[in-house]
Formats: structure tokens, sequence, C-alpha cells
């Protein structure tokens, strides 16, 4: 061998140990939330479960294929740890938090990059605070060495609700099940019940109770830190459908406009989508949540954008609806103005100690003012805005780690801290035609903030914003539209 091609193998080698060696020094775990602040969390999960009791949380499993693992919501919000096939426990009687790995698996390391393992305990305990970390399988040992299993009533807390990944939430994965359920062709049941089954059947001394009442709750009232988090989340959502704006002219494809927008997110490090991106041209936006995207956009209609990335596992949920062409025509100038005042009229009366109700009923009546003097083009626009005013789902659902977040906001006194879409909407069941805008709202000490509220939604804004170039203009298809 001549000296050359052993150097040659020699420096390969050299790099590839090195490059082996760095891919499993470097780990991938989250910056946003101080070790204090996952204490916190779990120090009132203890508060709540008592002294006899214990909490095991289940994290989501592994992926299969070629995709990236996202932690559930519950698992991430009590740990911040992103790697498939860990447990939780947390033991009421000493107070200590234990989370279960798999052991390391090299090859997948060299060639994923660092996963963090129980083989990493210390860097581990050292990232999260919590008290231990041990292998995976000795959590069945430790359920009985936890001591409780031999005193009286010994208790075990476990989320019941299914866990939300990505760009779920629960409420249509409840819809999703309940689907399943009614085909006499699946029979598959939920991770969740089948972990609990599995729970009963090895340890029936446990009495199994629903832990997720208590993790709803304190997923509703956001730190300053998450509040940062849903800022940041709804300053891109706000970006990409001003892109989507600027792209917009008749002749496109709807999923256009989602490609403008995803251009944004990911530009901005986003993890992906919040939730699939909702827009539709004409009759489309009629149906609330049309995500097939595959129709062309036609002049003298408006389209509906709902959209907001899965940013660092939180979200946000922005809406903006425009005129195709660039310009508002007369009806869809009355009737959107209407929904803009009716938004602005919302927000003036949110605060903490009021309700929902309240601010409803002080919105409509302000409305109702409104209304007075005013002239519509055809009579159906008149009964519609009227219908509106006594309609209560103008104020919608909590934000944070999934769009529809846990928890709920109506008929509840509102706290500081809590996160929560404005979505005042009218329909013309006549013409199919749906109008709505949407608006973050965070409760503040003194009031109330609108984090959306740079995204353009006064008329002069959004045919301002039309007129710019867009994604579209500066890189235009070479073969799309397509056509028939």
């Amino acid at each position: 061998m001549s000296f050359y091609k052993f150097f040659l193998i020699s420096a390969t080698l050299i790099l590839s140990n090195n490059y082996n060696l760095y891919s499993q020094e470097k780990h991938y775990y989250q910056t946003d939330f101080t070790i204090g602040e996952f204490q916190a969390r779990r120090s009132k999960i203890f508060n709540e479960i008592g002294t006899n009791s214990i909490a095991l949380i289940q994290g989501g499993a592994s992926v299969a294929g070629f995709k990236v693992f996202r932690q559930t919501n519950t698992f991430y919000y009590l740990s911040g740890i992103e790697e498939g096939h860990a447990y939780l426990l947390l033991n009421g009687k000493n107070k200590k938090t234990t989370i279960y790995l798999p052991r390391r698996e090299n090859n997948r390391e060299k060639s994923q990059g660092k996963i963090l393992s129980f083989d990493d305990a210390e860097l581990i305990k050292k990232l999260t605070g919590i008290n231990n970390v041990k292998s995976l399988d000795r959590l069945g040992n430790d359920l009985v060495g936890t001591g409780l299993i031999n005193g009286p009533n010994p208790t075990l807390y476990t989320p019941f609700s299914p866990a939300e990944m990505g760009n779920d939430s629960r409420d249509e994965i409840l819809h999703g099940h309940a689907r399943a359920a009614a085909d006499p062709w699946d029979s598959s049941t939920t991770r969740e019940s089948r972990f609990i089954k599995l729970i009963k059947d090895r340890f029936p001394e446990f009495k199994i109770r629903d832990l997720s009442p208590l993790l709803d709750s304190m997923r509703l009232i956001k730190s300053p830190k998450e509040i940062e988090i849903i800022r940041k989340a709804t300053e891109i959502a706000g970006l990409g459908i001003i892109e989507a704006m600027r792209s917009t002219k008749p002749g496109i494809y709807e999923f256009q406009l989602d490609a403008a927008a995803k251009y944004i997110f990911y530009q901005h490090g986003s993890q992906g989508d919040g939730y699939p991106a909702i827009i539709g041209g004409g009759s489309n936006a009629y149906m609330g949540h049309y995500f097939r995207k595959k129709d062309i956009l036609k002049d003298g209609d408006l389209v509906l954008m709902d959209y907001a990335p899965d940013y660092h596992n939180y979200t946000s949920d922005v809406t903006r609806i425009w005129p195709i062409n660039g310009v508002f025509n007369k009806g869809q100038t009355e009737l959107y103005e209407f929904i803009v005042s009716y938004r602005d009229a919302l927000f003036k009366y949110i605060k903490p100690g009021t309700n929902s109700n309240k601010v409803l009923s002080k919105a409509a009546k302000e409305m109702k003012e409104y209304l007075k003097g005013k002239t519509f083009s055809k009579p159906r626009y008149l009964k519609a805005v009227q219908n509106a005013l006594s309609f209560r789902g103008h104020f919608q659902h909590p934000v944070g780690m999934a769009v529809h977040d846990v928890g709920r906001v109506h008929g509840i006194d509102l706290k500081e801290g809590m996160v929560f879409t404005i979505d005042p909407m009218i329909w013309i069941p006549e013409e199919k035609l749906y109008i709505r805008i949407e608006d973050v709202a965070v409760v503040t000490k003194n009031g109330v903030e609108n984090l959306s509220a740079f995204v353009p939604s006064k008329i002069e804004e959004i045919e301002k914003t039309i007129k710019e170039k867009g994604l579209s203009e500066f890189r235009p298809s070479k073969s799309l539209p397509l056509q028939d």
C-alpha cells in the first residue's frame, strides 16, 4: 500500500470516528423552559394526588418509517423530553419523579444522531431536574416498589384522554375514535385504553383515576414563557397569511396559498403545521373545516384562510378572508365591515373576572347600536348579521399546545394567562357564503391583548397587501395551474 493510500484511509477513519463521536454527543432537548418551570408543574400534581397515590404518564410511541418523532403534549409539558417510549412516574409518597427510557440504540444513533436514552441518565437529570432516570424494564418493579401497593386504597393516576401529537386536537381525536367505533370492521382501541387495561391486569391493587382534568386545568393558564412562544407562533401564522394574500390572484389553486404560507412557517423555524390549513375559495369556505385545497380561485369570490404553525410544540389560530381579485365588492364590504366591528367590540369587554357570556352580551348590545341606520344591499344580509348577534360561538376555544387546546373558556371567569380565540362569523345559506375572521386573545392583568392584531383586517389594509408582490410572482410555477 502506498503512503498516499494509507494517508487517505487513515484520514477517512479519523473523520468517520469523529463524526460518530459528534453524533453521540450532540443531543436535541428543548431550550424554552427552565428546570424550575417543569418542577413547578410536577409539584402541582404532587399537591393534588396526595401521599397515597402515584401518577404515571405514558409518552408517545416511536414513529414508523422516515418521520420525525413529536412527543405528546402532556409528556412534553411535564418533562420537555422528546424521545419515544418514555414513561414518567410521580411518587406522591416521597415526592420523587422518575423517567423511564429505552436503552441506547447505537446503530440508530449512527444514522439519526443523538437520541436521549437511559444511558444518558446523568445528562437527563441535569437537563430536566428529574430525580431518577431508569431503564424501561424497571418500571413494573418500581410500581410495586413505591410502597403504596400494599397500603390502604393505593391510587394510580394516569390520563384517560387521548394524547395530542403534532397537529392533533383532543376534540377531533375523539370524533375520530367515535367514527372508528361505529365501523363494525374496525375494532381498534385507543392507546390510552390499552395502557389502562394493562395496568389493571398487572396491578389490580391500584385504583385507576383520571389525571386529565388536573392537567387540563394546569394547561389552561399559560405561563409568561408559554405566552411568549404562542406570540411567536402567532407572528409566524400572520406572516404566512400575509404572504398568501400577496400571492392571491384568480386562476391559482388553493394549495398554492398553502405553499406560500408553509414557506414562511419553515423559514422561521416551525416544525410543520399546527393543524391542516383551511383554505377555501367561494363556497368552499362555507364548510368550516375544508382541508382539501384542490380548487381554483375564481374572480369575484372571497377566499378564507385559517392556518398556524407548530412552533416549539405550541401553535396559534389566525383566520382572514379576502377578495381573490383584490377588491371587496359592495355586498362583501357590508358584511365584512360588520365582522371586523364585531371583533373589535368583543375584544373591548375581555378582562379578568368577567366571562364569555357577559362579553358576548355586551358586544351584541353594542353591535345593535352599530346596525341602527345601516343599510344592506340584500335583506338576507341584514338577517344574517342580526342572527349573528344571538350566536354564542364567536367566543371560541383555548389555544396553546393544540389549536383546540384542553380546558374550556365558555361560561367561566376569565383569568390572567388564558389564551383563546375570538371568531366572529356569519352565514348566508342562500348564497353558500360564509364570512369570519379569527384572532388570538390573551388575558392580561388589566384587560386583553390581541396577539394577531398586526395581521391586516381593515379593508384598505387587505386590498393594499394583495397588491404587493408575493411568492407566486417571484417564483411562478411552470406547469400550474393544471388544465383539464
